[in-house]
């Protein structure tokens, strides 16, 4: 199956158009024909089947067959991650954190990054790739980069953790993951969380973790660390 994503489909519509890239797409790209079905997710759960009633390279329009609602995962996960030097390995992790599950990411600007600025509009983009690679109908929520001290500040209800690499008492992160639960894990940049991040973060509650005995760079923990609340709720 193929899937196509567009946020403007609604589940209150009987019949839809593309725009002109994605017309363009379908038909010089796909050579998609009238009486061709196309699979169409808004990114919000919705998954529709659909015919295709006019193909053509500037205006594609469907009728829509059926539509259902996809059932959501019974456990969210929230990664804060500091932006790595090179844009490339931060773009890696968006792929595979998406292929794996993950409902939201967030960029926290720390201490110690060297990056402070990134393209959220390129990110985006590579979240919906590996959204609909994965034919999944939800897409993950990218928000705008936030320092560490404003992220830490804000209120979450999620178990909360910290992964950093000082030599503190902290525990495994599979020791403290459970089935059908809410989490939120924070990752930090390649010089990781300053002293007084990790302080910050104890203050407010974050439970400090560790993901194995080596040292990890910080597109590799987060994989991980996605990659431990997934496999925990299988």
């Amino acid at each position: 199956m193929q899937l196509f994503y567009n946020p403007n489909i609604s589940e209150n519509d009987n019949m839809f158009s593309f725009d002109k890239d994605e017309s363009r797409h379908i038909v010089k790209v796909l050579r998609k024909k009238i009486g061709d079905q196309l699979h169409i997710t808004n990114g919000k759960g919705w998954l529709f089947n659909a015919e295709l009633t006019l193909a053509d390279t500037k205006h594609c329009a469907v009728n829509i067959l059926s539509k259902s609602l996809q059932s959501k995962k019974d456990y969210t996960l929230h990664l804060a991650v500091a932006p790595t030097k090179m844009n490339d390995r931060y773009e890696w992790f968006l792929e595979k954190a998406t292929e794996i599950g993950i409902d939201e990411i967030t960029p926290i600007i720390c201490d110690n990054s060297e990056r402070k600025m990134v393209k959220l509009e390129r990110f985006e983009k590579i979240i919906q790739s590996a959204m609909k690679q994965s034919l999944q109908c939800y897409l993950p929520k990218l928000n705008t980069p936030i320092s560490f001290k404003n992220f830490i500040r804000q209120d979450f209800s999620s178990h909360k953790f910290i992964a950093h690499c000082e030599d503190t008492d902290k525990r495994s992160l599979k020791s403290q993951l459970r089935a059908n639960e809410d989490y939120i894990i924070l990752i930090g940049p390649e010089g990781d969380f300053s002293v007084k991040e990790i302080e910050i973060a104890l203050a407010t509650e974050y439970t400090p973790i560790t993901l194995g005995n080596t040292r990890l760079r910080t597109e590799t923990a987060a994989i991980t660390a996605c990659h431990s609340v997934a496999f925990i709720n299988e």
